[in-house]
Protein backbone atom coordinates (compact mmCIF):
# COMPACT_ATOMS: atom_id res chain seq x y z
CA UNK A 1 0.00 0.00 0.00
CA UNK A 2 1.30 3.24 -0.81
CA UNK A 3 0.69 6.01 2.02
CA UNK A 4 1.65 9.37 2.13
CA UNK A 5 3.78 11.10 4.53
CA UNK A 6 3.58 14.52 5.50
CA UNK A 7 7.11 15.62 7.82
CA UNK A 8 6.68 19.54 9.30
CA UNK A 9 9.81 21.05 10.92
CA UNK A 10 9.45 24.02 13.18
CA UNK A 11 12.84 24.95 12.79
CA UNK A 12 15.03 27.13 14.87
CA UNK A 13 18.74 27.32 15.70
CA UNK A 14 19.05 25.75 18.75
CA UNK A 15 16.56 22.58 17.96
CA UNK A 16 14.03 21.28 15.33
CA UNK A 17 10.15 20.19 16.49
CA UNK A 18 9.51 17.12 14.28
CA UNK A 19 5.58 16.14 13.39
CA UNK A 20 4.97 13.45 11.45
CA UNK A 21 1.18 13.31 9.65
CA UNK A 22 -0.58 10.86 7.48
CA UNK A 23 -3.99 12.84 6.42
CA UNK A 24 -7.28 10.79 6.23
CA UNK A 25 -9.66 12.02 3.98
CA UNK A 26 -12.66 12.00 5.82
CA UNK A 27 -11.30 11.26 9.28
CA UNK A 28 -9.35 12.76 11.87
CA UNK A 29 -5.56 12.65 10.63
CA UNK A 30 -3.04 10.31 12.38
CA UNK A 31 -0.32 12.03 14.05
CA UNK A 32 2.41 8.98 14.51
CA UNK A 33 5.19 11.90 15.84
CA UNK A 34 5.74 14.84 17.56
CA UNK A 35 9.19 15.17 18.72
CA UNK A 36 12.14 17.90 19.32
CA UNK A 37 15.57 16.62 17.98
CA UNK A 38 19.06 18.35 17.54
CA UNK A 39 19.49 21.13 14.87
CA UNK A 40 20.70 18.73 11.62
CA UNK A 41 19.11 17.39 8.84
CA UNK A 42 20.47 13.50 9.73
CA UNK A 43 18.53 13.96 12.61
CA UNK A 44 15.29 14.61 10.09
CA UNK A 45 16.85 11.71 7.84
CA UNK A 46 16.58 8.87 11.07
CA UNK A 47 13.13 10.06 12.25
CA UNK A 48 12.02 9.44 8.73
CA UNK A 49 13.69 6.15 8.35
CA UNK A 50 12.22 5.09 12.36
CA UNK A 51 8.76 5.89 11.21
CA UNK A 52 8.87 4.08 7.71
CA UNK A 53 10.32 0.81 10.43
CA UNK A 54 7.25 1.41 12.99
CA UNK A 55 4.53 1.85 10.28
CA UNK A 56 5.52 -1.20 8.59
CA UNK A 57 8.28 -1.47 5.64
CA UNK A 58 6.04 -3.55 3.61
CA UNK A 59 4.51 -0.26 2.62
CA UNK A 60 5.65 2.00 0.50
CA UNK A 61 5.68 5.69 1.45
CA UNK A 62 5.73 9.11 -0.33
CA UNK A 63 7.45 11.49 2.25
CA UNK A 64 6.96 15.38 1.90
CA UNK A 65 8.82 17.69 4.53
CA UNK A 66 8.03 20.91 5.28
CA UNK A 67 9.08 23.97 6.42
CA UNK A 68 8.22 27.50 7.64
CA UNK A 69 10.31 30.14 5.96
CA UNK A 70 12.79 31.80 8.48
CA UNK A 71 16.27 32.02 9.67
CA UNK A 72 17.40 28.61 8.09
CA UNK A 73 17.45 30.20 4.55
CA UNK A 74 17.65 27.36 2.00
CA UNK A 75 20.11 25.04 3.90
CA UNK A 76 17.98 22.80 5.37
CA UNK A 77 16.07 22.52 1.92
CA UNK A 78 19.26 21.79 0.22
CA UNK A 79 20.43 19.18 2.76
CA UNK A 80 17.34 17.28 2.75
CA UNK A 81 16.81 17.10 -1.18
CA UNK A 82 20.63 16.36 -1.74
CA UNK A 83 19.52 13.37 -0.03
CA UNK A 84 16.81 12.50 -1.79
CA UNK A 85 13.94 14.01 0.62
CA UNK A 86 11.17 15.96 -1.40
CA UNK A 87 11.03 19.29 0.63
CA UNK A 88 8.96 22.46 0.71
CA UNK A 89 9.55 26.12 2.03
CA UNK A 90 6.14 27.82 3.11
CA UNK A 91 5.12 31.32 3.13
CA UNK A 92 4.25 32.21 6.63
CA UNK A 93 1.95 34.64 4.97
CA UNK A 94 0.04 32.45 2.92
CA UNK A 95 -0.26 29.78 5.55
CA UNK A 96 -3.71 28.76 7.14
CA UNK A 97 -3.89 29.69 10.61
CA UNK A 98 -6.52 29.01 13.00
CA UNK A 99 -8.14 32.62 13.87
CA UNK A 100 -8.81 34.37 17.84
CA UNK A 101 -6.12 33.98 20.49
CA UNK A 102 -3.09 32.10 19.18
CA UNK A 103 -1.27 30.06 22.16
CA UNK A 104 2.35 29.57 20.48
CA UNK A 105 4.61 26.64 20.70
CA UNK A 106 6.68 24.75 18.95
CA UNK A 107 4.40 21.15 18.53
CA UNK A 108 0.77 23.36 17.74
CA UNK A 109 3.34 24.95 15.18
CA UNK A 110 5.00 21.62 13.53
CA UNK A 111 1.79 20.45 13.83
CA UNK A 112 -0.28 23.62 11.91
CA UNK A 113 2.99 22.97 9.37
CA UNK A 114 1.85 19.32 8.61
CA UNK A 115 -2.06 20.27 8.11
CA UNK A 116 -1.09 23.06 5.62
CA UNK A 117 1.74 20.25 4.13
CA UNK A 118 -1.62 17.88 3.76
CA UNK A 119 -4.36 19.77 2.33
CA UNK A 120 -1.77 22.80 0.50
CA UNK A 121 -3.08 25.43 2.85
CA UNK A 122 -0.06 27.49 1.52
CA UNK A 123 1.93 28.65 -1.09
CA UNK A 124 5.62 27.49 -1.11
CA UNK A 125 8.66 30.09 -1.39
CA UNK A 126 10.88 30.10 -4.57
CA UNK A 127 13.89 28.36 -4.10
CA UNK A 128 16.92 30.06 -5.62
CA UNK A 129 18.89 28.12 -8.27
CA UNK A 130 22.77 28.01 -8.78
CA UNK A 131 22.44 31.04 -11.54
CA UNK A 132 20.17 33.19 -9.25
CA UNK A 133 22.58 32.81 -6.64
CA UNK A 134 25.33 34.18 -8.55
CA UNK A 135 23.76 36.93 -10.14
CA UNK A 136 23.00 38.02 -6.24
CA UNK A 137 26.61 37.59 -4.96
CA UNK A 138 27.65 39.78 -8.21
CA UNK A 139 24.83 42.59 -7.27
CA UNK A 140 25.84 42.41 -3.92
CA UNK A 141 29.61 42.53 -4.77
CA UNK A 142 28.93 45.61 -7.54
CA UNK A 143 26.70 47.46 -4.62
CA UNK A 144 29.55 47.20 -1.87
CA UNK A 145 32.01 48.71 -4.73
CA UNK A 146 30.03 51.39 -5.54
CA UNK A 147 29.60 52.04 -1.85
CA UNK A 148 33.35 51.85 -1.26
CA UNK A 149 34.48 54.47 -4.31
CA UNK A 150 31.42 56.30 -3.27
CA UNK A 151 33.00 57.43 0.46
CA UNK A 152 36.71 56.73 -1.39
CA UNK A 153 35.39 59.84 -3.18
CA UNK A 154 33.75 61.73 -0.07
CA UNK A 155 37.37 61.44 1.61
CA UNK A 156 39.17 62.38 -1.14
CA UNK A 157 37.03 66.11 -1.35
CA UNK A 158 37.71 65.76 2.39
CA UNK A 159 41.31 66.15 2.20
CA UNK A 160 40.64 68.32 -0.76
CA UNK A 161 38.90 70.76 1.08
CA UNK A 162 41.38 70.60 4.28
CA UNK A 163 44.20 71.78 2.20
CA UNK A 164 42.34 74.16 0.79
CA UNK A 165 41.65 72.95 -3.05
CA UNK A 166 37.72 73.94 -3.69
CA UNK A 167 36.31 73.30 -6.96
CA UNK A 168 33.11 74.72 -7.76
CA UNK A 169 31.71 72.79 -11.26
CA UNK A 170 30.40 69.49 -11.31
CA UNK A 171 33.04 66.76 -9.62
CA UNK A 172 34.59 63.76 -10.81
CA UNK A 173 34.90 65.11 -14.27
CA UNK A 174 38.24 65.50 -16.03
CA UNK A 175 38.19 69.33 -15.32
CA UNK A 176 37.45 68.30 -11.70
CA UNK A 177 40.49 65.55 -12.48
CA UNK A 178 43.03 67.60 -13.67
Amino acid sequence: MNRVLKIAMDVHSSNYTLCAMEPVVGAEDRVFANIQVPPDYKNVLQFIENLKKKLGLTDTYSVECGYEAGCLGYSLYHQLTNAGVKCVILAPSTMLAPQGKRVKTDARDANMIAQCLCYGGYLAVHVPTDKDDSVKEYLRMRDDHKLALKKIKQQINAFCLRHGFFYDGNKWTIKHWN
